[in-house]
């Protein structure tokens, strides 16, 4: 018989807990380079479900080559982002470091109910309110702070929020998110950036049709579970005194505590994760717009 075997379930997503945020975080942007046109480089979306495609694999050496296959899609529902804000970053030997930040003159209320966490009971929603006044001293400051993001930054993003109401979810407030923008000098950057305050940007304009894309987000919750269903791991034989759907021996005697890496009940599901290379097979208009068309 065999003695031995891989192990069940990978070490390298531990700990398995659930994820702190329900939005996707980018934890690494796409590489710079200086010689394309300043572009964005990500965008948000919300699932809106499900459906196959059938195409045809071009594939030499597979056995699927010359053949059909149907796979499974993602419909993603992309409104068009407004640009609010520009930050600029300096790297320092620890990582990088925010070095100041500019807003556009208006804000809407889907962005500021994400600065409150209860809109409905705040009684004076300031925020934004004394930025917007003060006009004359503003613009002055403003082009002294692009000034300095120009002189001492590396990195520079947009920040952009959703529009969560044209999507049918029962929520009012905007998903915000840094957009790092790649390519053309740092000056050309601070220019792009600005020139989108208060813009909608599309899905399109960030990315085109058969671009294979990362996708980042966070995966269905299914609550606590035992080992078998959590870890994959074999259930033992039918008559097992007092069940079955465990780990025989969870670890030897000494050193009298438990291996991290032996497999537990706890958490499946909800979780963060970056899957790689997914291809855009089709980007169109919203379905109302087509149907007026």
């Amino acid at each position: 018989r065999k003695f031995e075997r891989p192990r069940h379930g990978s070490l390298g997503f531990l700990p398995r807990k659930r994820c702190s945020h329900h939005r996707g975080h980018i934890r690494k942007f796409p590489r710079d380079d200086a010689s394309k046109p300043c572009h964005l480089t990500a965008f948000m979306g919300y699932k809106a479900g499900m459906t196959h495609i059938a195409r045809d694999v071009e594939k030499p050496g597979s056995k699927q080559h010359k053949k059909e296959s149907v796979e499974a899609v993602t419909i993603i529902e992309a409104p068009a982002m407004i640009v609010v804000g520009l930050v600029g970053y300096v790297k320092t030997p620890r990582g990088l470091r925010s070095l100041t930040t500019v807003w556009a003159k208006h804000v809407s209320d889907e962005f500021r109910r994400r600065l409150y966490k209860n809109w409905y009971k705040s009684k004076n929603k300031k925020a934004f309110t004394k930025y917007t006044k003060e006009e004359s001293d503003r613009a002055k400051n403003i082009d002294k702070e692009l000034a300095k993001i120009k002189k001492h930054c590396q990195v520079v993003r947009v920040i952009a929020h959703t529009q969560v109401s044209k999507v049918k979810i029962s929520q009012k407030k905007a998903h915000v998110m840094e957009i790092q923008i790649n390519g053309g000098s740092i000056a050309d950057k601070v220019d792009f950036g600005q020139k989108l305050f208060e813009q909608p940007v599309s899905a399109k304009s960030v990315f085109a049709q058969n671009e294979m894309i990362d996708v980042i987000g966070v995966t269905k919750g299914h609550g606590f579970k035992g080992v078998v269903s959590r870890w994959h791991v074999t259930k033992l034989p039918r008559k097992t005194h007092k069940g079955l759907r465990k780990v025989a021996c969870i670890g030897s005697r000494h050193p009298a505590r438990l291996g991290g890496a032996g497999a537990r009940a706890g958490q499946k599901g909800y979780f963060h994760r970056t899957e790689l290379h997914k291809k855009i097979y089709r980007t169109r208009d919203a379905a109302k717009k087509l149907a007026s068309s």
